[in-house]
């Protein structure tokens, strides 16, 4: 049996792994780490190529060993990828991939979870983590303890609004997005206020023309982003993933910074939202009319319609152990999971910022370490 699963081989899983040898574990002996990608990069690995270096809003290090001076001008997708397989490769650190988290649940578990009576769950029975090939072949890791890192990447978040489903033209989300090339002569709508809304906003007007749609004002500041910053967002979204509630975006926390870039993109108009539509019609999307509230609206005529809209987090895989709260989320002290001590969940909540990964995996790597009755007594 192993000690620990790490499930996820981003930002978080990668330091969770590196601080587990740090604290005597050996791979594949103790513990090994599952991925759903083909490579390494995690979910950088499939972001457009003209978000570069210079314009992404932060890589942090991994543990062990930085970055190093970055090339503004290289795509991020492969600064990273190539950051994180030399990283995999240094610290010794096999990754199983691609292999797709289906399913953690207890040993104990009767295979029909809702024959068990209420009361009886062990905690403290070793947990069986289904894993999925691309063949549809699976395998199973049995576990004392799980580190689940699997970010939000694959659960992109799409709102809805009446008549989604007539629009003609193209609908794509944030994770579909490749080229503005895709989008020359056309008309676009960006829906969302978040930093990769403005990162589409303005490329996009050198091809094409825009209209941002967002539900509140974009809050943009001069707040520098530093420590001090990081901190103060962990603090926010950590009291909601406290209580269970569904985590708030990063913008939804911190605004964004006014660069002189994004000032020029608002002095230009690009950087200047609408409001939010009502309804999406078969060829575009209706505004209010801010002169006839009643009235019908205006019609703004659309080729695609680009959602960025954020995402959530990913923990479909510990369905099986009933980890949610009743606001629909689940609720954490930290890395631990107050319903589960066997659960583990890095860069969740405000372990999901460039800034707590790192630091959500290591002490994710901590606690599980503490669970082995050899180092029962390790300290931080």
């Amino acid at each position: 049996m192993l000690d620990v699963v790490v499930i996820g081989a981003g930002q978080a899983g990668l330091a969770a792994a590196y601080h587990l040898v740090r604290l005597g574990l050996e791979p594949e002996r103790d513990f090994v780490v599952l991925d759903s990608n083909d490579g390494p990069g995690g979910a950088w690995r499939h972001r457009w190529p003209s978000l570069t270096l210079g314009a992404a809003h932060g890589i942090h290090d991994l543990p062990g060993l930085p970055i190093g001076p970055p090339d503004p001008t290289e795509p991020a997708s492969v600064a990273v990828a190539r950051y994180y397989g030399d990283y995999e490769t240094r610290f010794g650190l096999p990754v199983h991939r691609p292999y797709t988290a289906r399913s953690v649940r207890s040993e104990d578990d009767p295979p029909d979870d809702a024959a068990r009576p209420a009361g009886t769950d062990d905690r403290t029975a070793p947990l069986l983590v289904t894993a999925e090939a691309p063949d549809g072949t699976t395998r199973t890791w049995r576990t004392r303890t799980v580190i689940s890192a699997t970010g939000t990447w694959t659960r992109p978040y799409w709102p809805h609004y009446p008549g989604r489903e007539t629009f003609r033209g193209r609908q794509l989300h944030t994770r579909d997005f490749w080229t503005v090339e895709e989008f020359r002569g056309q008309h676009v709508v960006v829906v969302g206020g978040g930093a990769s809304a403005v990162q589409f906003l303005l490329p996009l007007a050198e091809v094409a023309t825009t209209t941002w749609a967002t539900r509140r004002p974009p809050v943009f500041g001069d707040r520098v982003f530093d420590r001090e910053w990081g901190i103060d967002v962990e603090r926010r979204v950590r009291e909601r993933t406290t209580a269970g509630l569904p985590t708030l975006s990063v913008v939804g926390a911190t605004g964004l910074p006014l660069t002189p870039e994004y000032q020029q993109g608002i002095d230009d108009g690009v950087l200047v939202s609408r409001g939010m539509f009502t309804r999406v019609v078969e060829d575009g999307v209706v505004f209010p009319d801010p002169t006839d509230p009643d009235g019908p609206g205006e019609l703004v005529r659309a080729d695609a319609i680009l959602w960025a809209t954020g995402f959530r987090p990913a923990v479909d895989h510990l369905g099986p152990l009933r980890l949610r709260e009743h606001g629909g989320a689940i609720a954490t002290d930290g890395v631990h999971v107050p319903r589960d001590p066997r659960v583990y969940l890095a860069g969740y909540g405000s372990g999901a910022s460039t800034i707590g990964a790192t630091r959500s995996g290591r002490a994710a790597a901590v606690a599980a370490a503490r669970t082995r009755p050899q180092v029962a007594d390790l300290r931080t």
